[in-house]
């Protein structure tokens, strides 16, 4: 009778990780969808440099950073994967989902600071493995761009400290 309990118990705590994990990754891709579609003027590149038709620009750090965790659905079935080999779906999914909201963070303190244009993004990622459900960090950073006329507005407004101590101004040729 008591295993019976226990199986029961699994079962139940499976079914609820299912569902409750399902809806919860739905909600969270429609709120990144929707999110991407607001931030969707702010331009967000992996390039080093910007491009050559940019005029001279105050350039700063901006950030974003994400944990997401697997559900016990997933990590029960990743578990299972983990005996046969084979692709971990509901992890590359944790991992989509991770960095898209991390992309985003990064839009929103880009646009926070007044820049339209993010370079050099580049993403880190951590795996947090305390406990029984594993999460992920993903880390994504970069240099955001605001033209320096547009800048120099920001300077009294109490936004310019935004910038920060190390903001500098870049010397890129005006186009002709």
């Amino acid at each position: 009778m008591g295993s019976l309990i226990e199986i029961g118990i699994f079962v139940t705590l499976m079914a609820v990780g299912f569902f409750a994990g399902r809806v919860i990754e739905r909600n969270h891709y429609a709120s990144i969808r929707l999110r991407e579609k607001q931030y969707r003027d702010v331009q967000a590149f992996m390039m080093r440099f910007p491009p050559d038709r940019v005029t001279a620009q105050e350039a700063f750090l901006v950030t974003g950073t994400v944990v997401v965790s697997a559900d016990y659905f997933k990590t029960f079935v990743a578990g299972l994967r983990n005996l046969f080999g084979g692709r971990f779906r509901a992890y590359e999914s944790l991992m989509e989902r991770a960095r898209r909201e991390a992309m985003l963070r990064l839009k929103s303190d880009a646009r926070r600071k007044g820049a339209k244009l993010v370079i050099c993004v580049r993403f880190e990622t951590t795996s947090i493995t305390s406990g029984w459900a594993p999460s992920i960090e993903v880390f994504a950073y970069g240099t955001a761009l605001i033209p320096a006329a547009e800048a120099a507005r920001f300077v009294g407004t109490g936004r310019s400290r935004l910038l920060g101590e190390g903001s500098i101004r870049s010397a890129l040729p005006t186009p002709k």
